[in-house]
């Protein structure tokens, strides 16, 4: 099977509201826009795109942020020297699955068929190195036509976050 990455379009998600980290985090400045890891310059959506960039033969993203964030968005991008394909925005937000919704309607303007990377842009993922390796795995059993979920495994429940049972047993040497 052909592993080929410049079929995949990183969808990077920015709808944050700002409200969790009051008063660093604000409405008009959510915290995706701050730099809360300290080892970098970046912030945590600059981090988003460069955690990835190493990735060989990857799409320039598409972002997806609400209409008040689309000038932090595109200067945060101009400072790592990112173009993106587009930057869709929302006049309210709708939650992930809206926001994946559009992404793939507008993916499927220019491609093909293309894989979506679906990112999270207020992620601190130290272990880059080992997450790029995880995604290139990934492509083979996305091309199959099968969703691919990347998370972690939880410590205790937690009723804001959802849950996902496998059918078969997940064997973590694969990966």
């Amino acid at each position: 099977m052909d592993l080929n990455l410049n079929k995949i379009i990183p969808v990077i998600l920015s709808g944050g509201e700002g409200t969790r980290l009051w008063p660093l985090s604000r409405r008009s400045y959510p915290k995706q826009f701050l730099n809360l890891q300290f080892q970098n310059q970046y912030s945590l959506f600059q981090a988003t795109q460069k955690r990835i960039s190493s990735l060989e033969g990857i799409q320039e993203p598409m972002l997806i942020c609400n209409e008040e964030h689309r000038f932090i968005i595109a200067e945060q991008m101009r400072e790592i020297n990112v173009k993106p394909q587009s930057i869709i925005l929302e006049p309210c937000g709708r939650n992930t699955a809206p926001a994946i919704t559009i992404a793939a309607l507008k993916a499927l303007e220019n491609e093909d068929d293309p894989i979506l990377l679906i990112l999270a842009s207020d992620h601190n993922i130290k272990d880059t190195e080992n997450f790029n390796r995880v995604i290139r795995k990934s492509v083979s059993t996305a091309q199959e036509g099968k969703l691919v979920t990347f998370g972690i495994i939880p410590k205790s429940p937690e009723v804001g976050y959802g849950y996902i049972q496998s059918y078969d047993e997940l064997d973590n040497e694969k990966l």
